[in-house]
């Protein structure tokens, strides 16, 4: 048991305190340690769904494929999802069109709709006992937006291409008899941590080979240092959700945001499978206008699960709005209570890390400078799509094919009409350097209870502390060692993170999320 609270307390199992509906109902997906150097044709680093996705399909293609995960399979934010499978994205089309054309809309619409089709594909492929349904999702307005909007959202996707109806209602909600909604079809779900056991299993089956525990640094165009090995390659894919391999370049096209996830029981029968999302708080502070997103999902012979998402902040800036993260969770019950009353005790509660890009899609493809480097980041509120789509394109890329969606996702890509809202989120992540001179949450280490952690100044230094339930103290520099920042106590998920960039780190100061590559500095406290 000690061992389990250690992996969870590394972002082993996953990247944060509490375990989401997925990782509880399944098997830990481990692997082999890396043991000696490798060389192959493609070495794809991290185990999410991103990097499964482009392993699998590359090994089809007849390529050799080596898998470096830090943790064990899904342990990042794959095993954190929500699991929608939507051509509906979190930005709205008609936002898409007047950012980046009709024809960046249309090629949107084309490529998550083609996402689901592969999913769908490789589920039957590979007889993927996943739960995958296709069904229907329904877009309705936030009390903030306006009528006129879901309208232009109308007109947009029919543009692009997609199957939607306007509807006078919102079916199956309460009070939807008199709320307008976009249905849009052929949308599907699945269980994520099970369609991962199959695309692992593919993999192996195909002659891949999967190291699990195998933490990535150094990476170059010749490779990667794994635990210490040289793991060389010809095409080096870095898939873990933000890029480890760039300092700065990415990190102004995109943010981090923290996004709640409830789920509780309902009585099975008592709705009917679907998608259900708001169009986002108009009057948010956050750039990214944070929405509500909820599903169902199998539970046992009388329930199924309600999942309910929603809440967002920038990461390490929960106090910017005065709403603690346990807070949010107690918001987003209170929302979903009041469109699905039958939603029962909440069993499940988690948080994820999000990446939104200024200008509405995925960055995947080559890095930007790197001939032989590529990302897949950017998800959004989409990030099962934006991965799948993320692999296509990449193996395409590797094997030589041209392929129609590569232009619009390029990381290399600038946006002019995105200038307000990059200008917005700079300026957002400027201000976090002001941690520098202003006081800290923690005035001495004797007001910090067991289980809890936070920031403390001594003198120029800035100290990240926490206590284990043992009541033994860890101490370690606050500055996160990817730029800089002053990182902040996140009391739900028990971790430190970092307010401009995103990057997270385990009580112990191992880092969980990227961009950062290293651990916080230990340092020794009497």
């Amino acid at each position: 048991m000690d061992n389990l609270h250690n992996e969870l307390n590394s972002g082993a199992i996953t990247s944060g305190d509490n375990v989401s509906f997925w990782i509880d109902s399944s098997s830990i997906l481990a692997y082999q340690k890396p043991d000696k150097n490798i060389e192959t044709e493609v070495l794809i680093i991290g185990g999410g769904i991103a990097g499964l996705s482009t392993a699998y399909n590359l090994l089809q293609k007849g390529k050799k494929v080596v898998v470096a995960e830090d943790g064990f399979i899904a342990s990042g934010e794959t095993g954190r999802t929500t699991a929608h499978l939507a051509s509906a994205l979190d930005d709205r089309y008609y936002y898409i069109e007047n950012m980046l054309g009709e024809k960046a809309a249309k090629l949107a619409a084309e490529s998550h709709s083609a996402a689901i089709d592969e999913i769908e594909k490789n589920v039957t492929t590979l007889n993927i006992d996943c739960s995958f349904k296709r069904l229907n999702g329904y877009l309705f307005l936030h009390p903030t937006d306006k009528e006129e909007n879901l309208d232009k959202e109308y007109t947009a996707t029919l543009k692009a291409g997609l199957q939607t109806n306007l509807l006078n209602n919102t079916p199956f909600t309460a009070g939807g008899e008199n709320m307008r909604s976009l249905e849009f079809s052929n949308q599907a779900q699945f269980h994520i941590l099970r369609y991962m056991k199959g695309l692992a299993d593919a993999i192996v089956s195909l002659g891949g080979i999967i190291y699990t525990e195998a933490h990535a640094e150094n990476i170059s165009k010749k490779g990667a240092k794994v635990n210490g090995f040289d793991f060389l390659a010809q095409h080096i894919v870095v898939a873990t959700n933000t890029p480890v391999n760039d300092v700065l370049t990415m990190h102004t096209k995109q943010h981090a945001y923290r996004t709640y996830v409830i789920a509780g029981k309902i009585p099975k029968g008592s709705l009917p499978y679907s998608l259900w999302w708001d169009s986002g708080d108009m009057e948010s502070k956050w750039v990214s206008q944070p929405y509500h997103y909820v599903r169902l999902e199998n539970f046992d012979d009388k329930y199924d699960l309600l999942i309910s998402g929603g809440e967002d902040h920038k990461t390490g800036q929960a106090d910017e709005e005065e709403i603690s993260e346990s807070s949010r969770y107690d918001k987003l019950e209170a929302w979903t209570r009041n469109y699905f009353p039958q939603l029962d005790e909440i069993s499940y509660r988690w948080s994820g890390q999000v990446m939104e890009p200024v200008d509405c899609l995925g960055f995947m493809g080559k890095n930007p400078g790197d001939d032989n480097i590529y990302i897949i980041t950017g998800d959004s509120g989409n990030g099962m799509t934006h991965a799948t789509i993320g692999a296509m394109i990449i193996s395409d890329m590797i094997t030589g094919v041209k392929n129609k969606w590569e232009e619009i996702y390029s990381p290399s890509r600038i946006t002019l009409n995105a200038t307000g809202d990059f200008l917005k989120e700079a300026g957002n992540m400027a201000s976090q350097y002001l941690d520098w001179i202003g006081s800290q949450n923690l005035q001495n280490t004797a007001d910090l209870p067991a289980g809890e952690g936070g920031v403390l100044s001594s003198g120029l230094r800035k100290i990240a502390v926490y206590r284990d339930y043992d009541n033994s103290l860890s101490a370690f520099s606050a500055i996160c060692p990817h730029l800089g920042c002053i990182v902040k106590w996140n009391p739900d998920e028990k971790s430190f993170d970092c307010p401009c960039h995103g990057s997270r780190f385990a009580n112990d100061g191992t880092v969980v999320n990227g961009p950062a590559k290293t651990d916080l500095a230990k340092i020794h406290i009497k």
